[in-house]
């Protein structure tokens, strides 16, 4: 998937916004997939977002997390860490199933299915450039932005 041009979807956002990756175009958009809506590690991660979210402005970049949350859990999600970015709602899993996020994940000792924390950046011509998969949340925001700032 890498260097291939990543093909338009439009889902509902925060804000009451619909994230239409074809409106991005000029711009590079980081998408970064998470599995749940205020837990530790996807509170953490968001935080780190927010705290470059200046710098990847800067950079001419778009951020935007991703999960099978619902525009309600999202919205609280947003508001309660002062995101200034959007959330995207993927409750059919489109966008999950496109990027190929949804594993089998063992969580206290029961398996089911859910995201692999993962980070996509796309080109300002819509190619994607960058995979993180399965990743560590520790310095990985800025990992991205030193990515992105080398585009």
């Amino acid at each position: 998937m890498i260097d291939q041009t990543v093909a338009d979807f439009s889902l509902p956002a925060t804000g009451g916004q619909t994230f239409t990756l074809s409106a991005c175009q000029g711009s590079t958009v980081v998408l970064y997939f998470y599995p749940k809506d205020s837990t530790p590690g996807c509170t953490s991660e968001a935080q780190q977002f927010r705290e470059l979210h200046p710098l990847f402005v800067a950079a001419g970049a778009i951020v935007a997390g991703v999960s099978r949350d619902s525009i309600r859990s999202h919205e609280r999600f947003k508001a309660k860490q002062e995101l200034p970015f959007a959330l995207i709602s993927d409750v059919h899993e489109l966008l999950c199933m496109r990027f190929s996020v949804i594993k089998m994940k063992s969580m206290y000792g029961k398996q089911g299915r859910g995201i692999e924390r993962s980070t996509f950046v796309i080109d300002r011509n819509g190619v994607l450039r960058h995979e993180w998969r399965g990743l560590k949340v520790a310095g990985h925001a800025q990992q991205v932005l030193d990515f992105v700032a080398q585009l």
